[in-house]
This record gives C-alpha cells, sequence and structure tokens, in this order.
C-alpha cells in the first residue's frame, strides 16, 4: 500500500489496481485550494509550464488518487505506519511536482524577464526566490 511517486514512474497501474481512480468531482471533499498570483504574472497560457500542461495534470491526479487511497486507508482502519509511509509519499510526489514547476519558471518567466532589462530580471528572481522560501518552509 506504499506507492511512492518515484516507485510508481509515470504510470500508476499498481496504485490503481489496489485504489481505482474515483470521479473528478467527491461530493465529500471541503478543502479549499489557496492560490497566490504575483503582480508580474503574464497572460494565461503564457507560463512556463504550458507546454507540460497536460503531464503535470496527470501528474497531480496521480498525487490526487493517493490521497483518496489515505482517505481510503483511514476508513478501513489501516495501520498507522502504512498510513504514515503513504503520507510521505505523497508529499514528496508534491515536493517533486513544486520542483519541476519552479524549474519551469526559471526557464521560461526569469529568462524572458531578462530580456526585459535588469529591473524586470531582478523583480523575477526576488519573486523566485520567495517561492523557493516557502518550499523550503513546507
Amino acid at each position: 500500500m506504499t506507492t511512492t511517486d518515484a516507485d510508481a514512474g509515470d504510470g500508476t497501474a499498481a496504485a490503481a489496481a489496489r485504489h481505482p481512480q474515483e470521479p473528478d468531482a467527491d461530493p465529500r471533499s471541503d478543502v479549499q485550494t489557496v492560490t497566490h498570483h504575483a503582480e508580474t504574472s503574464p497572460p494565461a497560457g503564457m507560463h512556463g509550464y504550458a507546454q507540460q500542461k497536460d503531464a503535470h495534470i496527470k501528474r497531480l491526479r496521480r498525487i490526487e488518487g493517493q490521497i483518496r487511497g489515505l482517505q481510503r486507508m483511514l476508513e478501513e482502519d489501516v495501520y498507522c505506519i502504512d498510513i504514515l509511509t503513504q503520507v510521505s509519499a505523497s508529499t514528496k510526489g508534491l515536493q517533486s511536482f513544486g520542483l519541476q514547476l519552479l524549474e519551469e519558471h526559471l526557464r521560461h518567466c526569469v529568462a524572458d524577464a531578462a530580456l526585459q532589462g535588469p529591473e524586470a530580471i531582478d523583480a523575477k528572481v526576488q519573486e523566485a526566490t520567495k517561492a523557493i522560501e516557502r518550499m523550503l518552509r513546507t
């Protein structure tokens, strides 16, 4: 019951066999999404992740499946350590996703700002630094 992001690779056949995907809309879910839009954000579709959007959505759905697996584990009274192992796998999956998104931001958004001049690059570097700080705090 311990599928990690690294173990699963890009496919989650083993995880899917243990825990089939539920419909996207989960009426039990009361999770609120918190977003932060920087003042320097470009228009939609102009982000560094745009070319990898489908792959990112697929990855987030896999992570969502891991979280739903945690709910099922609690409902099925699974052993505490097994649940904690799955929490760790889910956390690693989100961290890995975040790092990939950060790399794409640096390659696209910060590189684009470099073409606009020193003030633009300073703003993007500061923005990226704050994002890294937030990621390190978690």
